[in-house]
């Protein structure tokens, strides 16, 4: 059967219709030193143009090699014909290993646990053997040209507010540099990259494909992190933990969608992507059927009739240099480009005209699908900044006149694209524009596809190309690093010290008498063990106000709380002495004498008592008038008269005695 559903109301397709598919890859980096190195996992909050001019910068090129099987990789192989030339900025966490010009150390042992801990979490079988693989990565976010990962466990089950979801693989790898700049020159793309996130241990956990819904894939996504934080041993903030998105309809194909960190967007951009392969499909039938070639099956399962050959005779390379059509053209960009030597190439698409598609939205505010937007994202992989095409001109500067002088030169072809950049990157970008032309006859390929950001969140939950999806012929085995045995007594004690889940850790909080706000705050900001492993002789609910309300070391805040309660110190004073004794381990004794000399010792209570009534007895009408309402003004006075030396709370308590004795 035919799929059924509007591209144009993403919200209202069918997942169970269309034959949805989707598992999700969890990365998450971990509170320890990098993994293979011993250096310190600290980040630097820089930019290109915050970068301190004393990093040493390190220039490279990277090219790919064959896996273990003898092939090289497809993603590696595209990767290396992008002509990219790489800046490393060696931070102060970064040194030879990070550079590759030392061999690695073993794995950080504290990484080791935390991925076997988490193993046991899920239920997942570790492997017996830990053998660390090479992965080729060519684009330049790892010196080396590979990224190191250990398959650790498999078969693990996570369960979800929407059911059960299977785990196929737990890995522990490592962490990939983080790029700070990409420049366009006519020699080929230059990217700056900074060293400090390179070798950070993270975990990867990749589900089976069990995700039912868009919904579902939010509420597996919630639960994996879940489940990692309940370690309490993994990396908190913004890009610490990072989701990837495996996506398919019966009539597509599977996709991996990266950048997708913002939880409450997944459901959005799983129906952008249902959308778009749909659309596709029906692209390429559409295409078939314009040019007498036999229909694809709705059903990727079912072999459908090659048309390779057909296609290729159809849509041959023929880049056409058309920059004369363009001598006189008022654009800028045209203009300013073929000044510096860039020339204007065209690429004929016969039969294609009206099916590249202008920019539409669909009822979500996103942009629809549109053959066009992914010819120019493949253009772009090449490294130019964007192209132009027939079903979009005149526009941009471009008049009717260059339309039809390049339909001239092109001897009146229906369909054309256009690229201005040096002759060696217009020749291959254009290269790319026409395979993916002719993957439009086809479905969707099998590629990694990036969420489209704007200013730090995502546009609209649309994607663009990365690189074609990898495969299996980019592993290797890492002959630099030992092979690691698990044994049965190494699992058994880690089974045995498995760290609370949430509803244990909610039930234990529970047992104080604190308020539920108080019990959400602490849970969400992973405070609980401390408050639970200090809580000894302090009162419940002050103690966890003291923790939410103040940054510091835990046993200094329990103390001065402590000393706060044997009355040597007022309320007020508590933070000035945890400001005091910051970095130091004081006792009970040096609290106290340090709280007097700065004159914030409680005063007496019979002192305290006669400075109430000396204030009420000077301001009795206004206390007879007002009755309890005058407490809140007179409060400020008692405690201007005590200089601060008084507790706020006790100060409320004998306003109140006072007050009522007079009304």
């Amino acid at each position: 059967m035919e799929p059924e559903g509007d591209v144009g109301t993403p919200a209202l397709l069918d997942p169970e219709g269309l034959g949805f598919m989707c598992g999700i890859e969890v990365h998450q980096q971990l509170a320890t030193g990098k993994l293979h190195s011993r250096q310190p996992g600290v980040l630097h909050d820089i930019t290109i143009d915050t970068l301190p001019a004393d990093w040493p910068r390190f220039n490279r090129r990277l090219r790919s090699a064959s896996g273990e099987g003898g092939a090289v990789d497809v993603a590696a192989r595209f990767e290396s014909r992008r002509n990219r030339s790489f800046v490393y900025c060696q931070s102060p966490n970064s040194g030879l290993i990070e550079l590759d010009e030392q061999p690695p150390l073993p794995h950080d042992s504290d990484a080791l646990d935390i991925s076997l801990t988490v193993s046991g979490m899920i239920g997942a079988h570790p492997v017996p053997l830990l053998q660390t693989m090479r992965k080729t990565v060519v684009d330049g976010s790892n010196t080396s040209g590979f990224q190191r990962t250990t398959l650790v466990a498999t078969n693990g089950v996570l369960e979800t507010e929407g059911g059960p979801v299977g785990i196929d693989v737990l890995c522990l790898e490592e962490d990939s540099a983080r790029k700070l700049d990409s420049t366009l020159t006519p020699e080929g793309e230059v990217v700056t990259w900074n060293l400090d996130r390179l070798g950070i241990p993270l975990i990867e956990i990749a589900t089976a494909p069990d995700v039912k819904n868009p919904n579902h894939a939010k509420q597996t996504s919630i639960a994996l992190g879940r489940t990692l934080r309940d370690t309490r041993r993994v990396r908190r903030g913004l890009g610490s933990i990072r989701q990837d998105l495996n996506v398919s309809i019966m009539c597509g194909d599977r996709v991996e969608i990266k950048g997708c960190q913002d939880l409450d967007w997944i459901p959005k951009i799983i129906r952008c992507e249902m959308a778009r392969q749909l659309h596709f499909y029906r692209l390429a039938n559409k295409l078939r059927s314009n040019h007498g070639l036999p229909a694809l099956s709705s059903d990727r399962r079912i072999e459908s009739p090659s048309v390779h050959t057909e296609v290729s005779n159809l849509l041959e390379l023929r880049l056409v240099d058309v920059s004369t059509a363009f001598a006189s053209c008022e654009s800028k960009r045209v203009k300013s480009g073929l000044e510096s030597n860039s020339v204007m190439l065209a690429l004929p698409l016969p039969g294609f005209e009206g099916l590249i598609g202008v920019k539409e939205f669909d009822a979500d505010g996103a942009q629809m699908p549109r053959l066009g937007r992914e010819l120019a994202g493949a253009a772009k992989l090449a490294g130019v900044a964007g192209v132009f095409h027939s079903d979009e001109l005149p526009a941009y500067g471009i008049d009717q006149n260059c339309v039809d002088s390049t339909r001239e030169l092109l001897e009146g072809v229906d369909a054309f694209v256009l690229c201005l950049a040096p002759k060696w990157q217009a020749e291959l970008a254009l290269e790319s524009v026409l395979n993916r032309a002719r993957q439009a006859f086809d479905r969707i390929s099998q590629e990694v596809r990036n969420v489209v950001i704007k200013k730090g969140s995502p546009e609209d939950g649309t994607t663009t190309p990365m690189r074609p999806l990898p495969g299996g012929a980019r592993m290797y085995p890492e002959t630099d690093i030992p092979p690691v045995t698990i044994t049965s007594q190494h699992w058994q004690e880690v089974l045995n010290n498995l760290p609370m889940n949430q509803t244990e850790r909610l039930e234990r909080l529970q047992e104080f008498k604190i308020s539920e706000d108080q019990i959400k705050q602490l849970l969400s900001r992973e405070l609980d063990d401390h408050f639970v492993a200090h809580n000894q002789g302090l009162p419940p609910k002050a103690w966890a106000t003291m923790l939410l309300e103040n940054d510091g070391e835990v046993s200094l805040m329990a103390l001065v709380l402590a000393a706060k309660e044997a009355g040597h110190v007022t309320r007020e004073g508590m933070t000035k002495l945890i400001e005091e004794f910051s970095g130091m381990n004081p006792s009970l004794d040096e609290i106290a004498i340090k709280a007097e000399e700065l004159g914030i010792k409680p005063a007496d209570t019979g002192d305290l008592l006669s400075i109430v009534e000396k204030v009420v007895d000077s301001r009795l009408d206004f206390v007879k008038e007002r009755g309890m309402g005058a407490l809140g003004p007179l409060m400020g006075l008692v405690m201007k008269e005590c200089g601060g030396a008084a507790d706020g709370k006790q100060v409320s308590a004998l306003l109140r005695e006072v007050i009522m004795r007079h009304s």
